[in-house]
């Protein structure tokens, strides 16, 4: 019991030193703000353009292994047709051809699909500490203390929509992005 009213006073002057550190911070002018992550990673162009061009590329590298997968089913059913008038010693060698086709298929794709998600996580990675530095330098250049970021996964249950600089920060990664982004090439010469 003792104890249990020790950890209750020891909890009621912790709270109320936090308390008086709030006034404190709140009157010496502490300026922050918040970003949503999520909002983000949806509208900044950058990232819209990487994944085109990884959805491309994977629709790239999938193409050659699709018609592989393609020719593998209709050599599978060649065979099929082809087994009673072969005989079993055809059947087994052809089967264990197909057989290892099909390995070699599945670890090709594997092997595909791990490139692709390397790549991924590593652009993904890279535009991320871009936007990390943006955002530092933005609150460097505006004068903030505290700069919060909020996503699916969100340290910040409630603020004020006043605290929420997702917007002009995302204006701003858009603009230096489209600066240095290549040109397209003209509509007349992407139909040639």
């Amino acid at each position: 019991m003792k104890k249990m009213f020790l950890m209750a006073a020891a909890a009621l002057v912790m709270f109320s030193c936090n308390k008086e550190e709030g006034k404190t911070a709140a009157s010496a002018g502490f300026k922050t703000a918040y970003v949503d992550i999520q909002k983000i990673s949806e509208d900044y162009e950058e990232f819209k353009d990487l994944e085109s061009k990884l959805k491309i590329k994977q629709e790239e590298l999938g193409r050659g292994l699709a018609q592989k997968a393609q020719q593998w089913k209709l050599d599978y059913a060649e065979a099929q047709q082809l087994s009673a008038s072969k005989g079993p010693q055809w059947s087994q060698l052809k089967g264990q051809e197909l057989q290892k086709r099909e390995q070699d298929i599945a670890a090709e794709q594997q092997t595909l699909g791990k490139q692709m998600q390397d790549e991924v996580l590593a652009q993904n990675d890279s535009v991320s500490k871009k936007i990390k530095k943006h955002i530092e330098a933005y609150g460097k250049k505006n004068g903030y203390d505290y700069i919060y970021s909020t996503s699916d996964v969100s340290s910040i249950i409630y603020a004020k929509d006043g605290y929420n600089i997702t917007d002009q920060i995302l204006k701003e990664l858009n603009d230096n992005y489209k600066s240095t982004r290549p040109a397209e090439p003209a509509k007349e010469e992407k139909k040639k």
